[in-house]
């Protein structure tokens, strides 16, 4: 190879990884979502003007936890007049057991596009229990299906704890349905439960298309995204997962609205 051969061939590889590393970080979020969660105590004393508060820091997709007894229909309204939506909700295990047309009525008229189950009771938690678990959600989500709406669960660290030999997040991806029941993976509780969110999207892609966004310190607690150790960055970058929507939340911050603002404000600059 002679000189100039050899100069060509250097400048084109370092043109190449430039260009390939600006690809790599040129991703962004497209909305920047928050689970109500985070602000209930200011939804309990004024409803609309939380949602109105969250919208001005930029958000425009939030996810309920609860409308604290105001009627469907005026709660869209009150999405709708700050320019919010909400593509998914919240339902607690009773009442998808017990009630689960009316929350898809419900459902139906926010415009919402996911049913999420939050949590499971403690004495729930058998093996037994957690068959009955699966079996509930397989046969709800036939049923959320057909209206359209697509039925996810929600995890905290307690599915990760092995009960005979098992971890019972694994029996729920295993033994459900990969069409009709999707996951809603909480970054911060699965981090804690000391697992890795890229070797379950490897394991069971395209069945993760929410995600709960919240950051964890050295000692383990939570905090706002970007003060943390959790790498977004790495995580987001990896397409197997299917997500679609990102839900900041905190489940105590000291300040609420500033906690999701600045939550807000790391994740919409955020390349990866």
């Amino acid at each position: 190879m002679d000189r100039r051969t050899f100069l060509g061939t250097i400048t084109a590889a370092t043109v190449l990884g430039s260009r390939m590393s600006w690809a790599a970080e040129n991703h962004k979020l497209d909305e920047v979502g928050v689970q109500l969660y985070s602000v209930r105590d200011l939804m309990k004393q004024d409803f609309e003007g939380t949602l109105a508060k969250v919208a001005g820091i930029g958000y425009r997709e939030v996810e309920f936890a609860g409308l604290f007894d105001h009627p469907a229909q005026d709660v869209r309204k009150m999405l709708d007049r700050n320019g919010l939506t909400a593509p998914s909700a919240h339902i607690p295990y009773k009442t998808i057991e017990s009630d689960f047309p009316k929350a898809l009525e419900t459902s139906h008229t926010l415009g919402q596009s996911y049913i999420v189950c939050p949590f499971i009771d403690e004495e729930m938690r058998t093996p037994d229990g957690w068959k009955r678990i699966t079996d509930t959600f397989n046969r709800v989500a036939q049923d959320s299906k057909k209206a359209g709406i697509q039925f996810a669960y929600h995890n905290h660290d307690f599915e990760f704890k092995a009960n005979q030999g098992q971890m019972p997040y694994d029996t729920l991806l295993k033994n459900t349905d990969a069409n009709l029941v999707k996951m809603e993976m909480d970054l911060f509780w699965i981090t804690k439960a000391k697992q890795d969110p890229l070797t379950y999207f490897s394991r069971y892609p395209g069945r993760f298309p929410l995600v709960h966004v919240k950051d964890m310190t050295k000692d383990g607690e939570m905090t706002e995204v970007g003060s943390g150790t959790i790498d977004f960055k790495k995580i987001f970058a990896d397409s197997k997962a299917g997500i679609k929507h990102y839900f900041v939340e905190h489940d105590n911050p000291k300040d609420p609205l500033q906690s999701i603002k600045a939550s807000y404000e790391y994740l919409s600059k955020l390349r990866f």
